[in-house]
């Protein structure tokens, strides 16, 4: 192992703790709760807003309206 200066260990003690402390701060907003509910959120908005699911949606709804009503008149 060659002899290195104190200051030059020193340097790259003080380089590896700012990498580590942007990695953890990095990660730490990868798992902010908020942040992926956010996403979670978006994400679903995206796939509601296709309109093929938009289409489904609507169909399903008119199906529901239609047995609740045939329902009600038969009673």
């Amino acid at each position: 192992m060659a002899n290195r200066d104190p200051e030059s260990i020193k340097r790259e003690i003080d380089q590896a703790r700012d990498q580590l402390a942007l990695t953890v701060d990095s990660l730490a907003e990868r798992a902010n709760p908020q942040r992926l509910a956010d996403d979670a959120k978006a994400a679903v908005i995206g796939f509601l807003r296709k309109p093929a699911v938009t289409a489904s949606l609507a169909g399903a709804g008119l199906l529901v309206v239609f047995v609740v009503i045939r329902r009600v008149k038969n009673r």
